[in-house]
This record gives C-alpha cells, sequence and structure tokens, in this order.
C-alpha cells in the first residue's frame, strides 16, 4: 500500500514555459511513481531501487489545490498546467482514490486548460471532464489566438516492443495498451501527440526502430511527437545510469561497453551522440511530416 502524506502546496509555478510541453504550472498528485521505469530521471537514493514501494499519495492535495487555484484564478493568472510533471497521473492507485479525477474537477471549475501526461489507460476514464475543460478553459492570453486546444493528452513510449518494455519499464502499462488508449483518444476527438522520451541506444533510437515508431504514430494520425534520446545520473545503486547498466546486461551484454563509453566517458562522446540521434530523427521524419510542436 502507498504511504499517505499532507503537503503544503501543489500548484508548482514553473519559472519558463517548456516549448514541447507548454507548461505555465505542473500538478504531481504523486509523490514516486509505481510505474517504475528503470531509466526515470526522479530516481535515487529518496525512492530507492524499487520506487513503487515507496510511492506516496498527497491526501490532502484536494483541499490544498482548490486554494491556490482560486488564488491563482482570481488574479486572472490562467496557464496550462501539466499533470504529472515528476510522476504519472493515472498510477495504479488512482483507480482506488482518484485523486487525479478530483483535481481534474478543480481545474474544470476554475477553468484552467490541462496537459496530461501518461503512459495509462486509465486516462480514459476522465474523458467526460477533459471534454468539458476543453471547451470552458481560458488560455493564457499569449497563447489565446496560437491554441485551439485546453486540454491535450500525451502519451509516453520508449519501446513499442513488449519484452523490451518489460525489462525497463517494469509497472507500466504495455506499450500495446497504451496504443489502443491513443486510438480511443484520438476517436474521441482529443488533440493528442506522442513523447519519444527517453529512447533506448542502439535498442529503440536505431533508423529502423524510429520508422517503426513513425510509420505507427503516422498511421494512428497523431497531432505531434516530441523525440528525445536518453540522460542518465547517479553513481548509487538506486540511481537511473546503475539500474539501466544492469537492465542493459540483463537484456543485451554486448550493448554494455556502448553504455558505459556513452555514459561514463568524461568528454564530448554524449554531445556527439544527441546531436546524431536528431539527425537520425530529423532523415526519418521526412518520409512522415510528423510535427513536432504543439503550436
Amino acid at each position: 500500500m502507498p504511504n499517505e502524506i499532507q503537503v503544503k502546496s501543489v500548484l508548482n509555478k514553473t519559472k519558463q514555459r517548456d516549448p514541447w510541453f507548454l507548461d505555465d504550472y505542473t500538478i504531481n498528485p504523486y509523490s514516486g511513481c509505481s510505474f517504475n521505469c528503470l531509466y526515470c530521471y526522479i530516481r535515487g537514493s529518496k525512492y530507492g531501487i524499487h520506487m513503487e514501494e515507496k510511492t506516496s499519495i498527497k491526501i490532502n492535495a484536494f483541499e490544498i489545490l482548490e486554494k491556490q487555484l482560486a488564488t491563482r484564478a482570481n488574479k486572472n493568472q490562467y496557464g496550462i498546467i501539466v499533470l504529472s510533471s515528476a510522476t504519472d497521473p493515472y498510477l495504479h492507485f488512482e483507480k482506488e482514490y482518484q485523486l487525479t479525477r478530483r483535481i481534474l474537477e478543480l481545474i474544470l471549475k476554475y477553468k484552467f486548460p490541462v496537459h496530461i501526461i501518461t503512459k495509462s489507460d486509465l486516462v480514459t476514464r476522465d474523458f467526460d471532464l477533459l471534454h468539458q475543460i476543453n471547451e470552458q478553459a481560458i488560455l493564457p492570453s499569449d497563447l489565446a489566438s496560437r491554441l485551439d486546444h485546453k486540454a491535450l493528452i500525451t502519451f509516453s513510449f520508449s519501446t513499442l516492443d513488449k519484452e523490451i518494455a518489460a525489462i525497463f519499464e517494469l509497472g507500466a502499462p504495455t506499450p500495446q495498451q497504451r496504443l489502443e488508449t491513443v486510438k480511443a483518444t484520438l476517436n474521441a476527438g482529443f488533440f493528442s501527440g506522442i513523447s519519444l522520451m527517453p529512447l533506448l541506444p542502439f535498442i529503440s533510437d536505431t533508423e529502423e526502430a524510429l520508422t517503426l515508431f513513425l510509420h505507427t504514430f503516422s498511421s494512428l494520425k497523431i497531432n505531434y511527437i516530441f523525440p528525445a534520446p536518453l540522460t542518465l545520473f547517479g553513481s548509487t545503486p538506486s540511481d537511473s545510469l546503475s539500474l539501466v547498466f544492469r537492465a542493459i546486461e540483463k537484456y543485451n551484454p554486448s550493448l554494455l561497453p556502448y553504455y558505459k563509453n556513452l555514459f561514463t566517458t568524461p568528454g564530448s562522446r554524449l554531445k556527439n551522440y544527441h546531436n546524431e540521434f536528431y539527425q537520425r530523427f530529423k532523415k526519418v521524419n521526412q518520409r512522415f511530416g510528423l510535427k513536432q510542436s504543439i503550436l
């Protein structure tokens, strides 16, 4: 069972709006993540190797958020709220606690636009609220003439392979479940796209893998796509670098020297790899023409 915690703040104002996710505010209903993706940037000693065991539910989030949203709305400080930036808003516990749904009810009440970022099929449960938000929310003034949508839904993928996902995304819904949910989301009329973050070097960032990704998502007629290569942090056993290295050794030991060369060798190798990745993505995307921006 997850821990239940009390918090003093839920709504976080971002210093600068991200050009991809357009976040003016972020909300994380949960602390930690039961999806337990090994590459996640929030990993480390705070949560340990088994992050799902230290997931916490912010049980007073609804009451705190009501005050914060009311204050912002009274000052006409509308902006896009990202759910979520450091966890998934639809963890397994959401079925019971319905904290994200209650938060969406408040977001609707105070007319804020929202951007859902998730790996979960549970988002379909809240289509009713998201449709209402899309109709009634107030966009920030600088986006009002540039954006027609007030409820955005982005699905996160690092692979389409079920077996690879089972190694690197231990507790997350399968890629096939996500694909079905993407279809349902688009069929329901939402503005929706894909976050290819992070892609795994020599596994899901190859030209062959990118071609499969873009063919699949182009066929679904997604509205946008955000690609990004893997970044790893830390040196303790519970950090993403250690966990991914261990998983690579399990998946394909021959790749481990390449990963160590990329992520532990000082110098410009990682920067060069990132540049090569974006050139590779650009080359593949010339065939499909998928938009890399919401705006």
